[in-house]
C-alpha cells in the first residue's frame, strides 16, 4: 500500500472542508495525527462530532454549508487565529438540477462558490498564517468545458457537464489564487490536488442530493479498487492532497495526482495541468464572475 510521511504539524491549525466522511475524513485524521489542530468544516454538525470522537487528536467541529453563503459567512466569522492549511476538499456530484437557497446550481455552488468565498472571507487570517492552500479538484476538469453563456445552467441541463464546469472553475481559482498571492505579497501557496479514481463518498448514497443508493459505476470502483486493480481507495485518495498541502517538495500553482496509468490510482506526484486550465484569461474571467455572484472581493 502506498504511504506518505507528513511533517510534524504541532503549533499548526488546519481546516478541511467536507471533513465527516471520505476523503475529507482520512486526511482530517491524518493530519491531526502529525500534530496539526484540525477543524472539521462540515454540512452536519452531528456527524462531524462523531466522526472528530473517532480521531486521535486534536480537533473542533464548525458548520459550514458551502451551497450556502450565509453559511460560509457565518463560519468565516467564528475565527481569530492565523491558519496555516486549508484543504478545500468538500464537493458534490448530482445527476439532476438541483439549486440552492441563493439561487445557484447546486454542483457550482458547493464545488466552485462556497469555497471561493470562504477563502475570500478568510483572506486575512490565511495571510497572517502564510497559509498553503490546497483545492481538490477532479479528473472531471479534464472532461467538458465551463458554459460560459450560461453558467447557472437556466436552460438545458446536464449534470456530468455541470460537475466538469465547477471543478474548472474551481481549479482555474486556485491557480489564480497563487497568481494574485505572489503578485501582491500576500504570502500564501495556493495548489490543486486531485483523487485520481476511487469509490469516494462523491459515488455513495447521499439522500440529501437525491442519491438513494451508490451508483452503479461506485460499486465497480469499490470492488476493483479493495482488490488494488486499476481503481484507488479512499486511503490512496487522499495522497495528492496531503502531499500537495503538507509536502516540502510541493509547489504553488501545480497539480497534484495519483502517479500511475492514466492518474487513476498510485502515489502522489505532480501532473500536468489540465487543458483546461492553462488560460490566465479563463482564470481572471471566472475569478471576476464569482466575486460578482457571491459579493465576496478576495483581495
Amino acid at each position: 500500500m502506498t504511504t506518505l510521511t507528513i511533517p510534524d504539524l504541532t503549533g499548526r491549525t488546519a481546516i478541511v472542508t467536507g471533513a465527516n466522511t471520505g476523503v475529507g475524513l482520512a486526511t482530517a485524521r491524518a493530519l491531526a495525527g502529525a500534530g496539526a489542530r484540525v477543524v472539521f468544516a462540515v454540512r452536519d454538525i452531528e456527524k462531524g462530532r462523531a466522526a472528530a470522537t473517532r480521531t486521535p487528536g486534536e480537533t473542533e467541529v464548525r458548520t459550514l454549508d458551502l451551497a450556502n453563503l450565509d453559511s460560509v459567512r457565518a463560519f468565516a466569522a467564528g475565527w481569530t487565529d492565523p491558519i496555516d492549511l486549508l484543504i478545500n476538499n468538500a464537493g458534490v456530484s448530482v445527476p439532476e438540477l438541483r439549486r440552492t437557497a441563493d439561487g445557484f446550481e447546486l454542483q457550482f455552488a458547493t464545488n466552485h462558490l462556497g469555497h471561493f468565498a470562504l477563502v475570500s472571507h478568510l483572506l486575512p487570517l490565511l495571510r497572517a498564517g502564510r497559509a498553503r492552500v490546497t483545492s481538490q479538484i477532479s479528473i472531471a476538469a479534464n472532461q467538458n468545458a465551463i458554459n460560459w453563456e450560461d453558467l447557472n445552467w437556466e436552460r438545458a441541463y446536464h449534470g456530468m457537464r455541470a460537475y466538469s464546469q465547477s471543478k474548472i472553475a474551481f481549479g482555474l481559482f486556485g491557480l489564480e489564487l497563487d497568481r494574485r498571492s505572489q503578485a501582491a505579497g500576500w504570502g500564501i501557496t495556493s495548489n490543486l490536488a486531485h483523487p485520481g479514481v476511487a469509490a469516494t463518498s462523491l459515488l455513495q448514497a447521499r439522500p440529501e442530493v437525491g442519491r438513494s443508493r451508490p451508483t452503479a459505476g461506485g460499486r465497480l470502483i469499490r470492488a476493483l479498487g479493495s482488490r488494488g486493480i486499476l481503481f484507488g481507495t479512499v486511503e490512496t485518495a487522499l495522497l495528492p492532497a496531503l502531499y500537495a498541502a503538507t509536502s516540502p517538495a510541493a509547489h504553488g500553482a501545480r497539480l497534484y495526482g495519483p502517479s500511475g496509468f492514466q492518474h487513476i490510482a498510485g502515489a502522489p506526484a505532480e501532473q500536468d495541468l489540465y487543458s483546461r486550465l492553462r488560460s490566465p484569461q479563463d482564470a481572471a474571467r471566472i475569478w471576476q464572475i464569482s466575486e460578482n455572484l457571491t459579493h465576496a472581493t478576495v483581495g
